[in-house]
């Protein structure tokens, strides 16, 4: 599924012990990067004939079937989905439903590009959460990258120069659902599976989806099956490939390299879309990845 975690990784934990591989961490990067571009040109190809709600109903119901198809080869089986903790994986989905949601919404509307900017916007919106739900430490570091970041906000929107776009809104609160639901995942890493955590998000998010589609309720052709197929599949891969690459090197090695996420979503949307690449949006994405750095390094040096 798409954005199972904070979309830079925030809150992925380090490398095993002696399990370090830089190099296989690049391919790992790679498979992500190429995936997460994936899901949006399915996204869009979806939306030309489905709603997002609809949209996200479909992709959870593939998505579903996927999660059983492979927990029933694992030894524990469907034993392994008992939690304690339902709660959690409510409030956790619901929040995250919002940020997908904003997620496929924006990317109808506004440039790719512009979509993954406010996107890496979610580990700032984690930094200011953080400190009230998980009681972590404000830094002053932090505090400057987070003021660095959204300074790009304003430059990529320019508000009161030009009318902001409703896909522009969305996107902004899809960051933040995403960084809600990162704070929500943390909390359940420690005693569930990421396979336990990705079907609660599918089980969860499935009925929701259904019941914000039932207005004008449609069946996907046979084309737009296939892209279902696509950005489902991709959602997961993506984030299979984010963690096993954060699994074997460094989160001061691996951030860097989910940043060049925007320039390859750049190039994709202007060779497939005929999307501009605006010097604003430019100028805004640096910022934006300037105040990542920032809240990188303060989190590194736990400052």
């Amino acid at each position: 599924m798409a954005a199972e975690v904070a979309p830079t990784g925030a809150v992925e934990p380090g490398p095993q012990v002696g399990r370090e591989n830089p190099w296989s961490a690049v391919l790992w990067m790679v498979g992500a990067l190429l995936s997460f571009s994936a899901m949006a040109i399915a996204g869009r190809e979806i939306s030309k004939e489905l709603t997002t709600s609809q949209l996200m109903f479909y992709r959870s119901i593939i998505g579903f079937a996927m999660i059983l198809i492979v927990a029933l080869g694992t030894r524990r089986g469907l034993a392994q989905f008992r939690t304690r903790h339902l709660k959690t994986h409510l409030l956790r989905n619901l929040l995250h439903f919002v940020g997908q949601y904003g997620w496929f919404f924006a990317i109808v509307y506004i440039p790719l590009a512009e979509v993954f900017a406010i996107e890496f916007t979610s580990p700032l919106w984690v930094a200011i959460l953080a400190p009230f739900v998980l009681g972590e430490r404000f830094s002053a570091l932090r505090g400057v990258g987070i003021v660095v970041g959204f300074a790009g906000i304003l430059v990529i929107t320019r508000p009161g120069l030009e009318s902001v776009n409703q896909g522009t809104i969305a996107m902004v609160i899809g960051a933040i659902g995403f960084a809600a639901s990162t704070l929500a995942t943390k909390k359940l890493s420690g005693s569930e599976t990421a396979l336990t955590i990705l079907f609660y998000m599918a089980l969860i998010q499935a009925p929701i989806g259904l019941v914000l589609s039932l207005d004008g309720f449609a069946f996907p052709s046979t084309l737009v099956w296939a892209w279902l197929v696509v950005v489902t599949f991709f959602g997961l891969s993506a984030h299979f490939c984010l963690t096993r690459a954060y699994r074997l090197a460094e989160v001061t090695f691996v951030a860097p390299m989910d940043y060049l996420r925007l320039p390859l979503i750049a190039l994709v949307g202007m060779l497939l879309y005929g999307e501009p690449v605006e010097i604003w949006l430019l100028i805004g994405g640096v910022l934006i990845l300037a105040g990542n750095y920032l809240n990188l390094r303060a989190r590194r040096n736990g400052r």
